[in-house]
């Protein structure tokens, strides 16, 4: 284990590097349960996640040394649980704040908060949240970020920075550049410009106001994404009724 620390007022001042570990959101969450100390902020990196998880218990597949996978944690308790999407909106914009100026406008959010590069998948994010009574004490975070690592599974669609650029990326110099995007989107959020993020969020949305194809249960059917509710329901209007879904409800069919 190797603490380092990186500049910015909070994300990242407490970071603790891991040679492996099953999975950088488990480990910050036992350390938790044990009722151990973790200031707001604290950064957990893996070199070697080998259990990583996405939504709704998806694997996360990243090659040893090569990509980002890590874990914040913040205490968003001035946030109300009903808010938690608010959250996950925040965090998205963060990961494309750093990944747009680097990989250009191809970057957008496949809701709920995969990050894709060309419809190809480069990033998933997996908040998992800690509520005591009536009060949402913690938000446990963890991102994987394809970086140089070069080959996928083919059913994955994943593509890698080092992929695109034809080059290494350093591993340290983007984690302290999400960290830094992290706490400025936090602090937005906290300073509660809701609307702005949203907006923004809807920007930066994987087929938004446009023709999509979707699968739902067995049936393909078109639509126009129209919106997000405040819990994070995703709205598509099909021409003939406009309905809402949850999270692994509705698929995307992406050519």
């Amino acid at each position: 284990m190797q603490n380092n620390t990186f500049s910015g007022l909070f994300v990242g001042q407490n970071l603790v590097k891991l040679s492996a570990v099953a999975s950088t959101n488990a480990y910050v969450k036992e350390v938790l349960s044990n009722s151990a100390p973790l200031p707001e902020g604290t950064v957990i990196m893996a070199e070697n996640q080998f259990e990583g998880r996405g939504q709704q218990q998806n694997t996360w597949l990243s090659e040893p040394g090569k990509n980002l996978t890590f874990s914040v944690l913040l205490s968003p308790g001035f946030l109300q649980i009903t808010q938690q999407f608010e959250l996950n909106k925040a965090i998205s914009l963060a990961v494309l704040d750093v990944l747009k100026p680097l990989l250009g406008s191809s970057v957008s959010i496949k809701w709920p908060n995969d990050i894709l590069v060309d419809k190809q998948k480069i990033a998933g994010i997996l908040i998992e949240n800690i509520v005591q009574g009536s009060r949402w004490k913690h938000a446990v975070i963890g991102i994987g970020l394809n970086v140089n690592q070069t080959e996928f599974p083919d059913l994955l669609n994943a593509t890698s920075i080092r992929t695109i650029l034809h080059r290494d990326c350093d591993l340290n110099q983007l984690l302290a550049d999400l960290c830094r995007a992290i706490e400025a989107r936090y602090l937005a959020l906290k300073s509660r410009k809701f609307d702005r993020i949203h907006q923004e969020y809807l920007n930066g949305l994987y087929k938004f106001e446009d023709s999509a194809t979707f699968k739902l249960g067995h049936e393909l059917k078109t639509g126009r994404i129209i919106g997000v509710s405040n819990i994070g329901l995703l709205q598509i209007d099909f021409g003939d009724q406009i309905r809402e879904f949850g999270f692994k409800e509705i698929g995307f069919i992406i050519y």
